[in-house]
């Protein structure tokens, strides 16, 4: 069973909070979501201790710094101070969390600047944990990582799942376990293989894959279609199980596309009107990856209207998510047309692929 936050009594909150978020996106969208988690903790803890990072830095680069972060996250909070930590002496960052006044919040550095981090080190676990009375983790978007603040640091405190963690284990199961039919499963982005789970664990459960990008090119392609300089997976490693894809029945690929220079950069309206009609019949739909090269606008139209199509039934349980969609549903107001927008990119999907995630196997 995980502990969850929420159900968690003002006792258990007391100490001082070690916090593990995500704040590796360009925008704030992550920040934001776990505000309520924030709020909680701060009514009944005494302390928080906030760990994050960004990109892949090795070891310390000033550009991915979470200085900027600490920043951000106070004029979320109204102004409320964030304290910034821009070391990893872990006896003295210990003894200025424990002199500080209640409702003090700290962010350290980014963690990926220590090796550690990325190789579930215990003994980096032990020095984090040492901070603070209890765990929580609300980064959904990290937890398919085996990193020492996501995993190792849960067996040193007593652990909860965040506020924001748990709306995703509960609408993501929603959409996994028992989804209401019809249910239909909108992807795209550039790798057809980075889907193959998902496609792999819903065949018996989706009523219809419609395919878009690279994907969807990949399967014209292996089905014959010359897609010329199109973006395609042409791994050999892949391309047996991405062959059986071609052949599902349930797999729908564009008919009509948007052409430059040879390459297939959008789909056609013909097929946005085959995907929305499909879209309209749906009781659960799932959208990961935009159709089209939505870095430039003209490429965009496709995603845009298979967007508005989701937020037009009404009926449907719909989730999207992935920092490129869920930053794209947002450059265009369509992100609250769906029911759930996930905080998580490859954690979502190897949600979705039935996948059990090391960051919330860790929590149990």
């Amino acid at each position: 069973m995980i502990k969850y936050l929420s159900a968690a009594g003002p006792k258990a909150l007391a100490g001082t909070a070690l916090l593990r978020l995500d704040f590796n996106t360009k925008d704030d969208w992550r920040m934001r979501a776990v505000l309520p988690t924030i709020a909680l903790l701060l009514k009944h803890s005494g302390r928080i201790v906030v760990v994050s990072h960004r990109g892949r830095p090795q070891g310390f680069d000033g550009a991915l710094s979470l200085r900027g972060d600490a920043v951000k996250l106070s004029r979320l909070l109204g102004g409320k101070r964030v304290t910034f930590i821009d070391h990893f002496r872990f006896a003295e960052i210990k003894a200025q969390v424990a002199a500080a006044p209640r409702g003090s919040i700290f962010l350290l550095d980014n963690l990926r600047f220590l090796p550690g981090e990325e190789k579930n080190d215990p003994a980096l676990a032990r020095r984090l944990a040492s901070l603070a009375d209890f765990y929580v983790n609300d980064a959904f978007a990290v937890s398919h990582r085996a990193n020492a603040s996501v995993v190792a640091v849960t067996k040193c405190l007593p652990s909860y799942a965040g506020i924001e963690m748990e709306n995703e284990i509960v609408s993501l199961g929603k959409a996994t376990m028992r989804p209401k039919h019809p249910v239909v499963l909108v992807l795209g982005g550039a790798k057809a293989a980075d889907k193959l789970g998902v496609i792999s664990y819903f065949k018996n459960k989706a009523d219809w894959f419609l395919l878009g990008g690279g994907s969807a090119n990949t399967i014209l392609w292996l089905k014959g279609v010359d897609v010329k300089r199109s973006v395609k997976d042409s791994d050999p490693d892949e391309l047996p199980a991405l062959k059986k894809v071609a052949a599902y029945k349930s797999v729908i690929s564009p008919s009509d596309f948007v052409w430059n220079k040879e390459m297939i950069l959008d789909v056609g309206p013909k097929t946005v009107r085959a995907f929305s009609k499909k879209i309209a019949t749906a009781r659960t739909v799932i959208w990961s990856g935009p159709l089209g090269f939505i870095e430039k606008k003209q490429y965009a139209k496709a995603s845009i209207a298979i967007a508005r199509a989701i937020g037009r039934n009404r009926r449907a349980f719909s989730i999207s998510g992935g920092g490129e969609t869920v930053m794209f549903l947002k450059q265009y107001k369509l992100d609250k047309k769906f029911s759930f927008i996930s905080t998580g990119g490859g954690a979502m999907i190897d949600y979705l692929a039935g996948k059990k995630l090391p960051g919330i196997e860790a929590l149990k």
